[in-house]
């Protein structure tokens, strides 16, 4: 079983070179990407001490103690964390700095994407870990917000997106089944899921409207950045930085015309189609009648949902 004892070191002859800013905690997730960060995590990290970074590490051997490492650290002090692994470890991370982290300083966050989906990335870069060495190299830095969702038993912190409706019934569905099968896996849990197509109601309203949108849809999101899936742009008009949540609705469509539409949700032309609608939000409210599923930066979960808020420019991130 991997360690969870932190280690500290720096690349011989980097020492000297080594500022406060430049020393990260990086919480790595062995088995994120099917293994492929517990192989290729090292040799990164490596790269990052060659180039004059502090790093200390920690591996995680479980869902949920990633969360555990980062408010620990930050207790202590620890104000510079990196998410090696996938979207699924940043979002453990951000769930261990917030709520403290409105309070007791901007923490920085940097991403070393070695998972399977690494969709927050993707709205400032497609070259993954040489851009992010790059990045942490030259101290870049850019304003993040970040959105908190209450629910029934509690609060979660997220940086991607949350979603209601066919997406959370595909990401359920494909955890069950196909999750082994990365991108493939998610096409064939839409395909599955197809096949007993629903639409729901999930009663909203955006900035203290009047009135509830009580009527069924296909599915609801609300984004922070571009990107879900890895590649599926879901919100092309998400921007990280200006302090709104994306909303994007679409309503009921049959079964042969959204295989049809499907592939449009890689290039975010569905927003354009007639059944879609956006806006752009501060606050949404939700009155739902009890747990219903929700994928969250790519987590699937079962929650009451009450209401989403933007959190601005509350994170730094590497990017």
């Amino acid at each position: 079983m991997p360690s969870t004892r932190p280690t500290v070191d720096s690349a011989s002859g980097a020492k000297d070179r080594t500022r406060v800013n430049d020393h990260f905690y990086a919480i790595i997730n062995p088995a994120a990407g099917g293994g492929r960060c517990g192989k290729l995590s090292p040799a990164a990290v490596d790269r990052l001490r060659l180039k004059g970074l502090g790093i200390e590490t920690a591996q995680t051997s479980q869902p949920g103690e990633a969360t555990a490492l980062a408010r620990n650290a930050y207790a202590r002090g620890v104000r510079n964390f990196l998410a090696v692994g996938g979207d699924g470890t940043a979002f453990e991370i951000i769930n261990g700095l917030f709520p403290e982290a409105l309070t007791g300083g901007k923490p920085v966050l940097g991403f070393l994407p070695l998972g399977t989906g690494n969709s927050f990335l993707r709205d400032f870069t497609t070259r993954g870990v040489e851009h992010t060495i790059e990045a942490l190299a030259a101290g870049v830095r850019r304003p993040c917000d970040v959105i908190r969702l209450r629910h029934s038993d509690g609060d979660i912190y997220f940086l991607n997106l949350l979603s209601l409706g066919f997406p959370a019934d595909v990401g359920a569905l494909t955890n069950r089944r196909f999750k082994s099968l990365g991108e493939f896996g998610y096409i064939l849990g839409v395909l599955t899921q197809l096949l007993t197509l629903r639409h729901s109601a999930f009663a909203h309203r955006l900035d203290a409207a009047i009135d509830w949108d009580r009527r069924e849809c296909l599915f609801l999101t609300f984004s922070n950045s571009k990107f879900t899936g890895g590649k599926m742009m879901i919100a092309p008009h998400a921007d990280p930085s200006d302090a709104k949540i994306e909303y994007v609705r679409w309503s009921p469509i049959g079964r042969l015309k959204l295989l049809w539409l499907f592939p449009q949700l890689f290039s975010g032309k569905h927003i354009q189609h007639r059944l879609a609608s956006r806006a752009a939000a501060e606050r949404i409210e939700l009155d739902l009648s009890g747990p219903v599923n929700v994928m969250v930066d790519g987590e699937i979960l079962t929650l009451q949902c009450r209401s989403l808020e933007i959190l601005p420019a509350a994170l730094d991130v590497v990017a």
